[in-house]
Parts: C-alpha cells; sequence; structure tokens
C-alpha cells in the first residue's frame, strides 16, 4: 500500500519554484506515494494539473501574511489524512507547515529552501528559530546550501542539495513564433528575459542596461517575459522594449530570440534559466547563488556581477555581435541542461530522500 504524503505550498500560480512542487507530486511513483497537497492560499491556476493526475488540492484561505489561523486549518488537514512526511515548499509554506506539522504530530518533515534570502534579516531569523521542528532542509544547489548553513545556522548534517530539474523535450521541440504574431517590428536581433518583475531578479539593472545596448545595437530589441510589483516600470514599455506579460509558450518565445538574460541580483536555481539552457540559447547572467552552479562562465554563458548595468550590457552586446561565440555558448548550456538538470534526476533525488526518512535508513552520502 502506498504511503500517505503530503505537500504544502504559499500558492499554486504559475511561477517557476510552483511548476516544479507539481513536477515532483505528479512525478512522484503512485505505487510508493498517495499525495495530497495543501495551498496556503486558494487552489491557483496549477491546481488543475494536480487534480487531473488525481491528487486532491486542498486551498487554506489565508488572507494575509499575519493570518496566524492558517496554522491551525493546516495542522486539522493534517490530522484528517495524516501523512508519513510533510515536504514544504517557500518561505511562508515552510514557516507555518513545519509549525502545524508539530500540531499533528507529523513524523517527518521536509523544508524547501529555494533561494539565499538576501533581502528580509527577520525571515532569517524565522528560520532558524523553527529549524529545530525541520529533519531535512533540501537546498536547490550548493550555493543555497552554503549560504544556509553561515547566515541561517542550520546544521549541515540537515541540509540536502537535490538541483532543480528541467523538462528538456519541450525546448528542444518548440517552433519559432513569427514576429509578427507578436506585434515586434523589424528583423533585428531579440533578446529575451523571462521572470517576476521584481527587485530579486534585477529589472531595473536590465533595463539601464538596455539602454547602453540599445545605443549600440540599434535595431536590437528586449523581450520581457513576466510580471510583478515593479511592473510600472514597463507600463508603458521603454523605447525598443516589449513586456508581454504572463505566457504559456515560454518554449516558443525562447526558440524565437537571439540572446537570454537573467539580471539577478540573489538567486536559488532559476527555473528559467535552466529553460533557456535547455533550449540551447546563448546566456549572459548574473553570478549569484545557484546561477554559477548551473552555467559556468565563458563555457554555457558570460557571468557578470549582480548590480552592474555596464558590465551587463557590454556583455549582452557582444553576445549579439559575435553569433559564432553565442552558437558554441548556447550549445554546451544544451549539453549541460541534457545532462546535469533532467526532472527525472531531481525526482528520483527526492523519492529517495523520502523513503529514507520513512524507513529510517538514511544514507549519509546524501547530506550537505
Amino acid at each position: 500500500m502506498a504511503d500517505p504524503i503530503a505537500f504544502c505550498i504559499t500558492e499554486l500560480d504559475d511561477g517557476g519554484a510552483e511548476r516544479a512542487l507539481v513536477r515532483l507530486v505528479c512525478g512522484l511513483p503512485r505505487e510508493r506515494w498517495d499525495p495530497a497537497v495543501y495551498v496556503l492560499s486558494g487552489p491557483g491556476p496549477l491546481a488543475g494539473d494536480l487534480e487531473r493526475a488525481g491528487i486532491p488540492v486542498q486551498g487554506l484561505g489565508v488572507r494575509s501574511a499575519w493570518d496566524l489561523g492558517v496554522v491551525g486549518r493546516l495542522a486539522q488537514a493534517l490530522k484528517r489524512r495524516p501523512p508519513k512526511l510533510l515536504q514544504t515548499w517557500l518561505y511562508h509554506a515552510n514557516i507555518a507547515g513545519r509549525i502545524a506539522a508539530w500540531h499533528a504530530r507529523v513524523p517527518h518533515v521536509v523544508a524547501g529552501i529555494r533561494v539565499a534570502e538576501r533581502r528580509s534579516r527577520w525571515r532569517l531569523w524565522a528560520d532558524w528559530l523553527t529549524s529545530g521542528l525541520v529533519e531535512r532542509h533540501v537546498c536547490v544547489s550548493a550555493s543555497v546550501a552554503a549560504f544556509t548553513a553561515k547566515r541561517v545556522g542550520i546544521p549541515r548534517s540537515r541540509i540536502v542539495v537535490i538541483n532543480n530539474g528541467v523538462d528538456v523535450e519541450p525546448f528542444r521541440r518548440a517552433l519559432p513564433i513569427p514576429r509578427a504574431e507578436l506585434g515586434i517590428p523589424g528583423q533585428g536581433p531579440l533578446v529575451i528575459s523571462v521572470g517576476r518583475l521584481d527587485e530579486q531578479k534585477g529589472l531595473p539593472d536590465l533595463l539601464a542596461a538596455w539602454q547602453l545596448v540599445a545605443e549600440r545595437v540599434e535595431s536590437a530589441r528586449l523581450i520581457l517575459v513576466g510580471d510583478g510589483p515593479l511592473r510600472n516600470l514597463v507600463q508603458p514599455p521603454p523605447e525598443r522594449v516589449h513586456w508581454l506579460g504572463r505566457r504559456n509558450d515560454v518554449p516558443r518565445l525562447l526558440r524565437t530570440c537571439q540572446v537570454f538574460v537573467l539580471a539577478s541580483r540573489w538567486e536559488g536555481m532559476p527555473n528559467a534559466l535552466l529553460e533557456a539552457m535547455a533550449a540551447g540559447m546563448p546566456i549572459v547572467a548574473t553570478h549569484v547563488d545557484g546561477v554559477r552552479d548551473a552555467l559556468r562562465d565563458r563555457h554555457d554563458g558570460v557571468l557578470v556581477r549582480a548590480g552592474a548595468p555596464r558590465e551587463l550590457a557590454e556583455a549582452i552586446g557582444a553576445m549579439i555581435l559575435n553569433a559564432d561565440l553565442a552558437a558554441r555558448y548556447g550549445e554546451s548550456a544544451a549539453r549541460r541542461a541534457e545532462r546535469e538538470f533532467r526532472w527525472e534526476a531531481m525526482i528520483a533525488a527526492y523519492d529517495a530522500l523520502y523513503r529514507e526518512l520513512v524507513s529510517g535508513r538514511v544514507d549519509p552520502k546524501r547530506v550537505s
């Protein structure tokens, strides 16, 4: 009989972290695991993918970050369907989930740490204060693991590294979108950035860099995909910048463009970067946690300092103007995505960790 297992996530919007959880839950062997998913907010747009796979999803109706009643609602849900293990995903779910699991007497709790949090010290303090309620902390990259041990103070013996994954095939097979369908005139090079319009993703740095790129390559255009709190910076879009909002055809958009850029100020291991690698795109990104674990500088792309728009602009311009070098980087990135970051490897690693914890036979080699 399959063991009941529970997952708790802050929300199920169509973002990289949320899609990763859905892929993990749907990919676990059903003869071994009987999953259920709890969402602090409402079910969200990705809930349908889980429900079509026969996985129950329950929204807990959180009203704000200070809705402490969600902990009790989650604890009650866990008592009604007692799991052998709870996996939490994203910061608010990590904190609420571990407290609820303690109240519900869940035997094993695993937290997912998806970013080296550099915006809020109180988040790090809250994570440390409640970390004793967690058996294992899964970090998405070696850099995030090092940050978690040093800055949060979690012992290395309770940290596990499991890299994010990417479904290579859709990005390899995708066909470009005609420019006319996107409303982009001309024939010049297209540079694309996919991600949340947020301080973390370095949108102000990217827009400042793009002004310099546009002066150097007048025909180039920047495509932005995503939404977020800094949308006012692209409403209306600056000259030669096209904001497409959220899209469900990212593989085709990547295949339409010539260069991918990621200007993040801090990261974990960005799904958008792995997707660009899978698409075989020439990449310019910042040298931050997680990114430097996935992308080798001057092998699979070019890494520059975070918060340095001029360096970012120079690297983007060089990639646009040197097609042969760009092609070599793109080919190398695609091979690395295929070799190191497939979904199947990520799912297998979580499955093995869960089996070890539930059985009580933990492999000491698995800890960071």
